[in-house]
C-alpha cells in the first residue's frame, strides 16, 4: 500500500466512461464473484469452509450450496449495476457536463448493493440466518472484535485480513460520498482524494490495519490469561503478526506527507520506500510462513525435506507443487506492484492516472483472492485430522510415482 497518487487535473478519459462509484461498485460485484469461486473450488477440493468459519449449513438437499447462493447473489448485484452503466452511458455520451450532472445514479446504485447486502432476499441470495450471522460478523469485525475459536474466530480474522486488501476501496468510497454531499461537488467529477481534509481518507484506510492489530492483541491477552502451553507458547506470534500490521501505519502517514509538495523532501522519501519496503516484505514473510505454513522460510533441514517439496509442507490439498511456487512468486510482485513504479522517473507518472489507480486496486484485491484459497487450505489442514491416504498420495506425486495409498490424485486435475 502506498497512499494515494496525484491525479490529472481534469476529468480524464477514464472518468468520462468509468467514474470513480462505478469503480467502486464493480470491484464489490467482482469481490462477490470471487467469494463464491473461492468456495466453489475449496467444496470441489472436499475443505468445509463453512465449517471453518461457524456459518449455518445447509438443512436440507434442495437448498443451493454456499457457493450457488453466492453466485445468485453476485449475479444480482451484477444486473443492477450493468444496467445503471449502461442507463448512464446512454444518457451522459462521454460528455463532461453530463457525466457530472448524472452523479446522482452511480450512487443510487451503490445505494441498491447495499440494500441488497443488508436485506435478507430469500430468493435472491443466502437464507435470513446466513444473513444475520455476516452481518453480526461484520458488525463484530468493524470494531476490532474477535470470536471465541468455537464461535467463528477463523471467519473473524478471514473477513477483517480481506478487509486490509479493501483499504484504497473504502477510501474511494469516502471521497465518493463526500464529493457527492458537498455543495457545488459532484461524485463523478475528477476524484478529490483531499474532500474533507488531508488526514481523513489515509485515515479510513488504516482502519482494516488497525483491526486486524486489535484482533492480534485480543489473541495476545487470550494466551497470556490461560495456564502456559508448549502447544501453544507465550503469544510472541500474535505479538509479531500485530508488528506487520503497524506497518502500514508509517506507509500512510509518509504517503500522506509526500502528497504535500510544499513540505516533501528527500529524506521523507526516501523513508517512505523503506517503510513500503519493510511493509511488503514482512507481510510476503508473513502470508508464506505464518499464514500458509509452507517452509521456504525455515531452518535448512524443515525446507529441504524429503517429505515434501522443497520449501513447501507434505499436505498440499489445492493443486500440484509447481502451482505453489508460482502462487508465491505472485504473491512478492503484487505485494510490492503498487509502490515499486515509483521508483522509476520514467514509470512514476503511470501511478498518477486514475486508470493506474484503478489496476492497482484491482490487482490487491485479485492478490486477496489467491490468498484465501491457501490461507483457508492452510486453516484446514491445521484442524481436521491428517489422512494417511492423502499424505501417501501427496508424497508419490512429489516422488515421481505412486505410493501405497494409490495413484496421483493430480492425474485428472489438468485442466
Amino acid at each position: 500500500m502506498d497512499g494515494d497518487a496525484a491525479v490529472e487535473p481534469a476529468l480524464d478519459s477514464f472518468s468520462l466512461t468509468f467514474p470513480l462509484p462505478y469503480r467502486v461498485a464493480s470491484i464489490i460485484v467482482v469481490a462477490v464473484w470471487g467469494w463464491g469461486l473461492n468456495l466453489h473450488f475449496l467444496h470441489v477440493r472436499r475443505i468445509d469452509v463453512p465449517s471453518l468459519i461457524r456459518y449455518p449449513g445447509r438443512t436440507s438437499a434442495a437448498q443451493l450450496p454456499h457457493h450457488g447462493s453466492t453466485y445468485r447473489l453476485a449475479t444480482v448485484l451484477s444486473i443492477a449495476t450493468g444496467l445503471s452503466m449502461a442507463t448512464f452511458w446512454l444518457f451522459t455520451r462521454r460528455d463532461p457536463q453530463r457525466v457530472i450532472d448524472w452523479d446522482w445514479l452511480p450512487m443510487t446504485n451503490l445505494l441498491v448493493l447495499a440494500v441488497l447486502f443488508a436485506i435478507p432476499l430469500h430468493s435472491l441470495s443466502v437464507s435470513h440466518t446466513g444473513r444475520r450471522r455476516a452481518l453480526q460478523t461484520l458488525k463484530r469485525v468493524s470494531v476490532g472484535g474477535l470470536a471465541e475459536p468455537k464461535d467463528g474466530k477463523f471467519g473473524d480474522i478471514l473477513l477483517a485480513d480481506v478487509l486490509t486488501s479493501y483499504a484504497k476501496v473504502l477510501g474511494d468510497l469516502y471521497v465518493c460520498l463526500c464529493m457527492f454531499l458537498t455543495r457545488n461537488g459532484s461524485a463523478t467529477a475528477r476524484p478529490d482524494r483531499g474532500c474533507g481534509g488531508t488526514v481523513v481518507v489515509p485515515l479510513l484506510m488504516a482502519v482494516p490495519s488497525a483491526i486486524r492489530l486489535r484482533q492480534c492483541l485480543i489473541e495476545f491477552l487470550r494466551v497470556r490469561s490461560t495456564p502456559y502451553k508448549e502447544s501453544v507458547g507465550w503469544g510472541g506470534q500474535h505479538l509479531a503478526n500485530a508488528a506487520k500490521y503497524s506497518t502500514a501505519f508509517p506507509v500512510l502517514v509518509l504517503a500522506a506527507l509526500l502528497r504535500n509538495r510544499e513540505n516533501a523532501g528527500a529524506g521523507i522519501y526516501r523513508a517512505w520506500v523503506g517503510a513500503c519496503v519493510v511493509n511488503s516484505l514482512y507481510s510476503f514473510y508473513w502470508d508464506v510462513a505464518k499464514d500458509w505454513d509452507l517452509t521456504l522460510f525455515s531452518s535448512d533441514r524443515q525446507r529441504n525435506s524429503p517429505d515434501h517439496p522443497f520449501g513447501l509442507r507434505r499436505r498440499l490439498l489445492l493443486h500440484k507443487p509447481a502451482v505453489y511456487y508460482a502462487v508465491i512468486a505472485l504473491d512478492l510482485v503484487l505485494r510490492c506492484t503498487p509502490w515499486i513504479f515509483k521508483l522509476s522517473p520514467r514509470l512514476d507518472h503511470i501511478t498518477d492516472f486514475e486508470s493506474s489507480l484503478f489496476v492497482v486496486e484491482f490487482l490487491e484485491v485479485f492478490r486477496r483472492w489467491v490468498w484465501i484459497f491457501f490461507r483457508v487450505e492452510t486453516e484446514w489442514v491445521r484442524t481436521s485430522p491428517s489422512s494417511p491416504d492423502v499424505d501417501d498420495i501427496l508424497l508419490g506425486d512429489f516422488l515421481g510415482g505412486s505410493s501405497s495409498g494409490g495413484s496421483s490424485r493430480y492425474e485428472d486435475d489438468d485442466d
